[in-house]
């Protein structure tokens, strides 16, 4: 072949280099396609992987919504038991209050009562030691304490001054011996002043009205069991009197 002549065999590869080079074009179109593959894949997984974050949030969002009504509604009702234990808590205090008022008030009649108990007991002691001053004398009145006494406390006194009237009568017409033991029963005896207090009370009522059997005249009367009337005419004050005192 003479030097300026073409070779065509220099622009025609050899059989062995083109097998080679489609293998690489098959093996790069498979690469390629498998990374087409994976980012298809992924794309589906990283959209999968949303809508399940998604329904996470959404789920917790609820559950959180959920728990701050519940909150709310305990925050509501610890409120209203506050305000029922405040209400509560001022009916005690005023119940306190009116409790310490009685107990102060019953401190007040217990010590009116013990000075009353005083009294009386000062009182009967007295008039035990008038009547156990002299026995002999007490027998001079003694009577059966089976006989009912019909107007107690004035019985005694009464007797008194039944044998006061009589000393009086003796010693005025001479009765000297009379007026003597009279005077010596009147010594020992002493009155307990029951009949002369119920006189001057009555006394007194009659005062207030002017001595008219009045209403209150009358009220009082039947208190004392005293009757106002002789039948069906009116008493003066001066005869009841003198009838019961």
């Amino acid at each position: 072949m003479s030097q300026g002549a073409f070779d065509f065999n220099e622009f025609i590869e050899p059989k062995g280099n083109q097998a080679d080079e489609t293998t690489k074009i098959s093996e790069k179109e498979e690469t390629v396609e498998n990374e087409q593959a994976e980012e298809i894949s992924e794309e589906f997984d990283g959209s999968e992987n949303i809508d399940v974050q998604k329904a996470v949030v959404e789920s917790l969002a609820a559950d959180k919504a959920a728990l701050d009504c519940e909150l709310e509604n305990l925050k509501t009702a610890l409120a209203e038991k506050d305000t029922q234990l405040a209400s509560r808590n001022s009916e005690i205090d005023f119940l306190k209050a009116e409790l310490s008022k009685k107990d102060f008030e019953i401190s007040v009649l217990k010590v009116e009562l013990a000075k009353k108990n005083s009294e009386l007991a000062k009182n009967f002691e007295k008039r035990l030691d008038v009547q156990a001053r002299n026995p002999n004398a007490l027998a001079l009145l003694d009577r059966e304490v089976e006989l009912p006494d019909r107007f107690p406390g004035e019985t005694r006194d009464h007797v008194l001054e039944v044998i006061r009237e009589a000393r009086d009568k003796s010693e005025f017409e001479g009765r000297r011996r009379r007026a003597q033991i009279l005077e010596s029963v009147l010594v020992a005896n002493e009155p307990n002043g029951t009949l002369a207090e119920r006189r001057s009370s009555l006394e007194k009522v009659f005062s207030e009205n002017n001595n008219i059997i009045s209403g209150t005249v009358i009220e009082k009367l039947n208190d004392l069991s005293i009757a106002h009337k002789e039948g069906d005419e009116y008493l003066l004050a001066s005869e009841i009197i003198l009838r019961n005192f």
